[in-house]
């Protein structure tokens, strides 16, 4: 892929050394549906609703990664769908809301996202995050991605998953095997290591042992180059990136809405994290979150666990526990 006659930059960098990221916002939270009910009485995606406190949880992650990330410099994926929900949070005008058509799961969603980075001229590294996590010290978290971008710049070609120090065997989590550790004198923090191995959602006895040899929750944070990553989708799913890469001489066009819904259209759904997981060699790294507070939001469990541990007892939490 080439982009020689790319646009002019707005408002990106051309800095190859800089971070830009990536919001995943653009799923139904169909889990959580029953819970969004009970909260605001009618069906609100997840991202869109105030689970803990009073921002919803894309918001809360929108300032979360603007601790480190310029907001200018962050894309955040949307479902066209969904806009009676977002309009009132964001500014529609902005060139790095990424409208998707329809949902398609995460992998095209990321793609296309790098696309759009690199049309408005970012060609350095990217962190992508989930919109559904509590994290209990934004700060901190963002200084571990921090480090895991320190790394892409000493080691442009591989990928850095952060990982999550588990409180718990849970079995319904993804968990990332650590290897050998990695020496990279300037990255601080945590010792980064490769990956050794992937285990889905595992049962739970073998939770228990997963648990019980200090392995990871895999928090589906991700940094890595814009390079790397193009190269992960071109190697491992060749067939969309074939569909998507075209897209990257219409963005920011009066064609692209219509280029979009046609591909969109044709386009089967897969995840981001099947990608991952079918990656091989010594490409892959994870960097342990220490010292965080994390949960996926994904369940209405945990929501309502997160909530008792924070000790915070809003007036429709009777009504959820229920659900």
């Amino acid at each position: 892929m080439t982009t020689s006659n790319r646009p002019s930059t707005v408002g990106m960098h051309r800095d190859s050394g800089s971070l830009a990221g990536i919001i995943l916002a653009g799923g139904n939270g169909t889990r959580l549906s029953s819970l969004a009910r009970a909260i605001t009485g009618h069906d609100v995606p997840k991202q869109f609703c105030p689970l803990i406190g009073e921002e919803t949880l894309l918001e809360q992650t929108r300032r979360r990664v603007a601790l480190l990330i310029p907001s200018h410099q962050i894309m955040t994926v949307l479902m066209r769908e969904h806009e009676s929900f977002y309009k009132p949070l964001l500014d529609l005008s902005e060139p790095n809301l990424v409208i998707q058509p329809n949902n398609r799961g995460t992998a095209p969603a990321i793609l296309y996202s790098l696309l759009r980075l690199i049309r408005l001229g970012h060609h350095g590294s990217v962190a992508i995050f989930p919109s559904d996590h509590y994290v209990g010290d934004d700060k901190r978290f963002m200084l571990h991605v921090e480090a895991a971008w320190k790394a892409t710049l000493l080691s442009p070609e591989r990928i850095v998953l952060l990982g999550v120090r588990a409180d718990r065997p849970e079995s319904q989590y993804g968990w990332i095997e650590p290897a050998h550790p990695i020496d990279f004198d300037k990255v601080e923090l945590a010792m980064v290591t490769l990956v050794r191995r992937f285990w889905e959602k595992p049962h739970p006895d073998l939770a228990m042992k997963l648990w019980q040899r200090g392995f990871l929750w895999n928090s589906f944070v991700v940094v890595a180059t814009t390079a790397a990553l193009l190269d992960l989708f071109a190697r491992v799913l060749p067939d969309l990136y074939i569909v998507l890469a075209p897209l990257l001489s219409v963005i920011a066009t009066s064609c692209e809405r219509e280029a979009i819904s046609d591909i969109y259209g044709k386009l089967a759904a897969d995840d981001f994290s099947n990608a991952i997981q079918r990656e091989t060699g010594e490409r892959l790294y994870v960097l342990p979150i220490n010292g965080v507070e994390w949960n996926d939001l994904g369940e209405p469990s945990r929501v309502l666990v997160t909530l008792n541990q924070l000790g915070i007892h809003p007036k429709w939490m009777p009504t959820a526990i229920g659900v």
